[in-house]
């Protein structure tokens, strides 16, 4: 409490619900960068013919406050529908947080970027959206760039982006150094469950993901 949290963040901090790894889930979405500070892994389990969101769970690393929120967002939209899951808005999981610090907003922005991100992979799965650039975009910019803060899209780290029947090629302005496997890594797992293969080509040559 002396720390700006209210009684709600500490309980969810101490005993987080939904956390861990969801082996059965459809639909995943990662945000953030461990290198920045937060970041937020979700696992959905939707039910194919009626959209709801019949499971979820999390993975986190962060503070305090990162672990409420994905725990509380968790709780807010698992039983919910997936057009329902959409209208919720960060601040509904500051409210129902009892509040966080201002500084620590920027963790329910994370969690609900990953909630959309899931969604947006959901959409793509039922068939209501394209394999296009500005969606491939959309996936990269949940994540960081440990070297900027800025999102992988932003500080220029994606310098394009080719996209055939069955992958992705993406093509980055990165430095091999200490980082370098971690974002790797990262755009790696943000196609995770899409019936596509990915590629990532640093300096025309392509690198294991």
């Amino acid at each position: 409490m002396k720390v700006g949290y209210s009684r709600k963040v500490m309980e969810l901090f101490m005993h987080p619900k939904n956390a861990g790894k969801l082996e059965d889930a459809n639909v995943t979405a990662l945000t953030g960068s461990v290198a920045c500070g937060d970041m937020i892994k979700l696992y959905l389990k939707i039910n194919p013919e009626t959209e709801i969101i019949e499971d979820i769970s999390f993975e986190s690393y962060g503070c305090a406050a990162n672990i409420a929120t994905s725990s509380m967002i968790t709780e807010m939209i698992k039983g919910k529908s997936v057009e329902e899951a959409r209208k919720i808005v960060f601040q509904d999981v500051i409210e129902n947080l009892g509040g966080l610090p201002k500084i620590k907003f920027h963790c329910a922005v994370l969690a609900i970027a990953g909630l959309r991100i899931a969604l947006e992979k959901w959409d793509y799965l039922k068939g209501r959206r394209k394999m296009d650039e500005r969606f491939v975009k959309n996936l990269l910019k949940g994540i960081l760039d440990p070297h900027t803060d800025k999102d992988l899209i932003t500080s220029g780290v994606v310098k394009n982006i080719e996209i055939g029947e069955s992958n992705v090629a993406i093509h980055l302005n990165v430095k091999n150094d200490e980082f370098f496997d971690e974002i790797v890594s990262n755009i790696g797992e943000v196609f995770e469950k899409l019936p596509m293969v990915v590629e990532i080509y640093i300096g025309g040559e392509k690198v294991a993901v």
